[in-house]
């Protein structure tokens, strides 16, 4: 890794504890109305989120403002036609599915290859002390690829798992036709983006989706998956 990676790994890392799922820029999305469609977002903000805490695995509830990002996601997928939605079993992502897709006769499944990056002995700790307590340590732990918390997942964990739920995924829509919407987490998003898009691993880590807001759409023909 070289020095610029390493500086924009660790201004990510800084702007994402200053302004959690804080970005300006467009989510790809492509439509067909003849090929199934996979929709991807993120959970709306948590007391976590707003309290600068490391959440991992830890079920922390999705915030007032968490659930009115959650109704601007719902616009946004108001015409949207959806069969199926993937959670993990963390309430915030089974909480702003429900929200988001209030009213459409959705199918709602839990698949725990699409939670959030374990945080192991970090999770329930302070992002802002830990920081401040070992500064390179800190951007490691959140931006750095093979690098783990103390018993938690590093992002090429976290790939692993994403990567082959997505393997099966693509495969299950060329066979049923059902379009699918994955509510997901920061990390996890990431890595189902890095899939899809084929972008480069350090555009992955430096990655910030927004919370709860909006989404990616992607169209799977029999070939190949389109992204824009």
């Amino acid at each position: 890794m070289n020095t610029d990676e390493v500086v924009r790994l660790t201004v990510s890392a800084l702007k994402s504890l200053i302004k959690p799922g804080g970005t300006k820029k467009k989510l790809p999305k492509i439509e067909s109305k003849k090929y199934p469609e996979i929709y991807v977002f993120r959970h709306g903000e948590t007391f976590d989120n707003r309290n600068r805490v490391f959440s991992g695995w830890r079920d922390s509830k999705i915030t007032e403002v968490g659930k009115k990002q959650a109704r601007v996601l719902g616009e946004k997928l108001r015409e949207k036609e959806i069969d199926v939605c993937i959670t993990s079993r963390l309430s915030r992502s089974i909480d702003t599915a429900k929200i988001a897709l209030k009213g459409k006769k959705v199918k709602f499944e839990v698949d725990d290859r699409v939670i959030e990056r374990d945080y192991g002995k970090l999770s329930g700790t302070s992002k802002i002390k830990n920081l401040e307590d070992d500064p390179v340590k800190a951007v490691k732990y959140r931006r750095f690829y093979d690098f783990a918390p103390p018993k938690g997942e590093s992002m090429k964990m976290v790939k692993g798992r994403v990567f082959e739920f997505c393997d099966e995924l693509v495969k299950r829509v060329r066979k049923t036709g059902e379009n699918v919407a994955i509510s997901c987490h920061g990390n996890s998003m990431k890595m189902i983006r890095y899939y899809f898009e084929k972008l480069k691993l350090i555009d992955v880590l430096v990655q910030e989706n927004p919370l709860g807001t909006d989404y990616t759409e992607y169209v799977v023909t029999p070939k190949e998956v389109k992204v824009l």
